[in-house]
């Protein structure tokens, strides 16, 4: 009988730690509410994925070829701000971006993370700052593969493939870009 109570009391242990665990999280769970701060369309890298796509060229049989069609997205990239407090007066700053593609360029997913932290300095002011770094979010430029006739058929820089430039040097041009890859901010904020 006795290790029966001995197994009883160790259960009832176990479901008290277990239970005030649980609570704890609770309470924690209930003040690390997560909130977004930003949502928006476009970035630099977006607008600059459109400005590749103004201009175009004639082939040899006179028809035109406008960059417009490789270089428009049906989508933009969309980006994600959120903020989860941990503290009062600090919090996680973290977010994603989608991405968007067209047939001669992509943008990759992205992923922010970061902090704030403010302080008080007086009854109507407040000091924070805040740091994020990205991850991801390159803009890549792809290739066409170009019929020059008798020379052959090479891959090449799209938007300079009709230039007298040498097919393989048009590739030293292709777009390869990164996002601001990190954010600080100090901002000082009083109200009358």
């Amino acid at each position: 009988m006795r290790e029966k109570s001995g197994n009883r009391v160790l259960l009832c242990t176990a479901a008290l730690v277990l239970s005030a665990s649980l609570m704890a999280w609770s309470a924690i769970a209930q003040e690390m509410t997560t909130s977004i701060v930003d949502i928006h369309q476009g970035s630099q890298l977006s607008d600059r994925a459109r400005s590749l796509g103004s201009g175009g060229y004639e082939l040899q049989n006179g028809s035109r070829v406008s960059f417009n069609q490789w270089y428009h997205a049906s989508w933009v990239d969309m980006h994600v701000d959120l903020l989860t407090p941990i503290t009062e007066d600090t919090g996680i700053l973290w977010g994603f971006g989608t991405g968007e593609a067209a047939e001669k360029y992509r943008i990759a997913p992205s992923l922010k993370l970061g902090f704030l932290t403010q302080m008080h300095p007086g009854p109507n002011s407040t000091l924070s700052l805040s740091f994020t770094a990205t991850i991801g979010g390159k803009l890549t430029e792809k290739t066409c593969q170009a019929d020059y006739g008798d020379l052959g058929s090479f891959n090449v820089n799209c938007r300079l493939a009709a230039s007298e430039m040498a097919p393989e040097e048009t590739l030293k041009y292709l777009v390869n870009a990164k996002p601001e890859s990190q954010h600080l901010w100090l901002n000082y904020r009083v109200t009358f």
